[in-house]
């Protein structure tokens, strides 16, 4: 899915697609002047293999009970999911993957297990709402001996869910008693809109969890490549952090730069969150008012983050790349065809990502309208 959207994204009139966030510069990702002089006169030498300890404290701060000795410094989120798959993951054991989710992290783990089952997001009536849940039912039913991993990213990539706090209880719980991981992709969780989305590992930090984050969305900083990963302090856990702290020795260190500039973002004004996750919770509503508007079209209203994962009624034989790709030819409008994120390709989802002011916005979901009636004709 990657290099299909990328062959398209850097030269379409609307790129709908596109997740890096309209970057910040240093010296607005960084407003205490203090911060950003001590990030000028960091040394340009090689740094602990796991980071440094003043960073390691500042990260270990966002995870009540979990110790410095317990994160992981990393060059970016993916680089924290890799290392973390890669050392979890053999021909012999089985993952679990939500689906809809982070494309990289069910590569990773269909490239190292066995066996990958899919957990499915589903949409559902909520009261009077409709949102993106999960069954606990069948996730019991997918557990087996063999289980060494459930992956989950909350909020959601790519629908904008947000898990209830019984559910996030009750897959703790499992990986505790059932003695699996569970990797917690965590990236959007200062971007709910109802304010910040808490860590998983907040309900049990004794659980057997990883948890991972970064600068890359939040905090406005995709080319940082700064992130990292938290590991819960369950005793079993111990043999899985040497391991992983042993591969990450292979690559020397992060970035030295990039560690000081996470630790100035992590302690400086984060004011800029509550303008951005106003801006989005607007967004959203925009966007799936107007998407359900469309006849054949319908839409959950994303709870976090920017994206949102709309379905059309596809005519029989039709796949969601012959809708989104007839788009693109007929309209400029680029979005990601559903199956990319693990759905079914007959499904007819698509992900849209509405960081675009509102009026470009309004401007493409006419042009998404107008050619939906033209391909559903």
């Amino acid at each position: 899915m990657e290099r299909w959207q990328s062959a398209f994204e850097h030269t379409v009139e609307f790129n709908l697609s596109e997740s890096g966030v309209q970057p910040l510069k240093l010296d607005e990702l960084i407003c205490d002047s203090s911060q950003t002089s001590k990030l000028l006169n960091q040394e340009l030498s090689y740094t602990q293999t796991n980071g440094t300890q003043e960073l390691r404290e500042v990260i270990a701060a966002q995870y009540p009970g979990t110790s410095p000795d317990n994160v992981l410094v990393t060059n970016g989120g993916a680089e924290a999911n890799f290392l973390a798959i890669w050392h979890l993951l053999d021909s012999s054991d089985e993952a679990i993957v939500m689906a809809p989710n982070y494309p990289q992290i069910y590569s990773l783990a269909h490239a190292s297990a066995g066996n990958v089952h899919k957990w499915w997001l589903r949409e559902t009536h909520v009261g009077n709402k409709r949102r993106w849940r999960v069954d606990l039912d069948e996730l019991h039913q997918l557990i087996t001996p063999r289980t060494k991993m459930i992956a989950i990213c909350n909020p959601n990539n790519p629908t904008g869910a947000i898990y209830p706090e019984a559910t996030q209880r009750a897959m703790l719980e499992l990986a505790s008693s059932h003695g699996f991981v569970l990797l917690a992709d965590e990236v959007y969780g200062d971007l709910g809109y109802d304010g910040p989305v808490p860590p998983m590992g907040l309900l049990d930090p004794e659980a057997p969890f990883i948890s991972f984050s970064s600068l890359s969305k939040a905090y406005l900083a995709p080319g940082w490549r700064a992130g990292w990963m938290a590991v819960g302090a369950n005793p079993r856990m111990d043999d899985v952090l040497a391991a992983i702290k042993k591969l990450a020795d292979g690559r020397v260190c992060s970035n030295g730069p990039m560690q000081a500039a996470i630790r100035a973002a992590l302690s400086s004004d984060r004011s800029h969150l509550q303008v951005f996750t106003k801006a989005l919770r607007e967004r959203a509503e925009l966007t799936s008012s107007s998407l359900n508007a469309i006849d054949g079209i319908k839409c959950v209203t994303p709870s976090a983050a920017f994206y949102a994962m709309p379905q059309v009624s596809l005519p029989a034989g039709k796949t969601d790349e012959d809708y989104v790709l007839g788009l693109l030819r007929s309209t400029g409008v680029l979005c990601v065809y559903g199956s990319g994120f693990g759905l079914p390709a007959e499904g007819g989802f698509f992900r849209v990502v509405f960081l675009a002011e509102p009026k470009e916005l309004t401007e493409i979901y006419e042009l998404i309208s107008t050619f939906t009636n033209q391909f559903l004709d």
